[in-house]
């Protein structure tokens, strides 16, 4: 049968050497091109389920504004597509813990990327970069154990530039802090450990921290990670700015709490050896604060989309800047890292001014329920996803559906 002239296509083959076979997805106008997968996989009936289920929510945004209960309708037929549980439901908990979101484990798709160049998939806006960088100092490290099972170590900087409090939440004993590592004058070993300033791991009795003085005595084998592990490549990090309401009181108006927890699940998979960095900007409503955004909730309840909204508070789109990402960065480290982001200007603002930092690849955030793979639907987080595509340029790359 031939498609309709507004469809889109997408091949599949499998190990058994079968050629491409053309199945039709519906999707909105603003998706990128669908990627062809790098290599054959085997296709099963639990992956021809997913594939149906897409088929079944990626459609054009406008009906599902005009009609939120046809998605209800459109997936009936398939038992691996279920309609998101009620806020009132007993099914529903609050944001996901690190490592728990999905179970799956398949590494996440990136794209290179060379903000050098015209043509290097970062968009055509030019940020407007801080003519210098920040200066940045963290004053304190804890190693923080999840409840699915992963470790991160909570780094918490203070800075030039605000009164706030940035974060780094750091996968990986092996990214270390410049300024938190280096000696402070009149401090005594139990002071450096007390703010994080030691290799390996704390237990009862230690008594030096393994970095200055007399080596520290052997830690119980099950107690000590090594903080040489190997790297082969960049990190993958994601910066990620404060939203109160997606992250903690269950919001369905965006995919920050989402978003958060999906990144720290791909930086737990044993196939990021190079550790992972979500870098934490305490700037709220993308800069603007929690009263204003507030209100232009209220806003956007009487008609306005979310970049009209702040527009009419006389707030810019967005107010946010990166420069204290790119200065944490460097002192984590690091001068080369991939992006997890829908935002091509990012990419150029975490660069900084002169290039810093180089984002050798980008990640795409995809939402789960769009892949088919849990997370949750809304009217609202649906309108807001579109309004960032279509009016502030981000970009979802179709391969994270395969």
């Amino acid at each position: 049968m031939t498609p309709d002239p507004g469809e889109k296509t997408s091949g599949k083959t499998t190990e058994a050497g079968k050629s491409w076979h053309q199945e039709t997805v519906h999707l909105p106008s603003f998706y990128s091109p669908r990627s062809r997968p790098v290599q054959d996989t085997e296709t099963t009936r639990h992956e021809e389920r997913e594939e149906f289920s897409l088929s079944s929510v990626a459609r054009p945004l406008s009906r599902t504004l005009e009609a939120p209960t046809a998605t209800l309708s459109s997936i009936a037929n398939s038992d691996a597509a279920l309609p998101p549980p009620s806020l009132l439901s007993p099914a529903f908990t609050p944001p996901a813990t690190p490592g728990t979101t999905t179970p799956r484990s398949e590494p996440p798709r990136s794209v290179p990327v060379d903000s050098s160049i015209p043509s290097g998939g970062c968009g055509t806006k030019k940020p407007r970069l801080l003519e210098t960088l920040p200066e940045v100092q963290c004053i304190v490290r804890a190693r923080i154990p999840t409840t699915g099972g992963t470790e991160m170590f909570l780094h918490l900087y203070t800075n030039n530039v605000d009164q706030k409090e940035h974060l780094a939440i750091v996968f990986g004993s092996h990214i270390r802090s410049t300024s938190l590592d280096a000696p402070r004058e009149g401090e005594t070993e139990m002071d450096r450990m007390v703010r994080g300033a030691y290799t390996g791991r704390l237990y009862p009795g230690r008594t030096q921290s393994g970095m200055i003085g007399p080596a520290a005595p052997a830690a119980p084998a099950d107690a000590d990670a090594s903080d040489t592990t190997g790297q082969s490549g960049p990190p993958l990090v994601r910066i990620h700015s404060e939203c109160y309401t997606g992250e903690t009181a269950w919001s369905a108006r965006c995919d920050c709490g989402e978003q958060l927890d999906e990144a720290a699940r791909l930086m737990s998979l044993p196939s990021e050896e190079n550790g992972g960095i979500i870098i934490y900007l305490r700037q709220e409503g993308r800069g603007i604060g929690l009263g204003e955004k507030l209100k232009a909730y209220n806003l956007q309840d009487l008609g306005s989309d979310t970049v009209e909204a702040n527009l009419l508070l006389r707030h810019p789109a967005d107010a946010r800047s990166y420069g204290l990402a790119t200065a944490m960065l460097l002192d984590l480290g690091h001068k080369e890292v991939r992006l997890l982001t829908n935002n091509p200007e990012k990419i150029r603002a975490v660069e900084g001014p002169n290039r810093e930092v180089r984002v050798t690849e980008r990640v795409a955030m995809v939402p789960l329920s769009w892949k088919g793979k849990g997370g949750f639907r809304s009217r609202e987080v649906e309108g807001y996803l579109k309004t960032k595509i279509e009016k502030m340029g981000h970009m979802l790359d179709m391969g994270g559906f395969s």
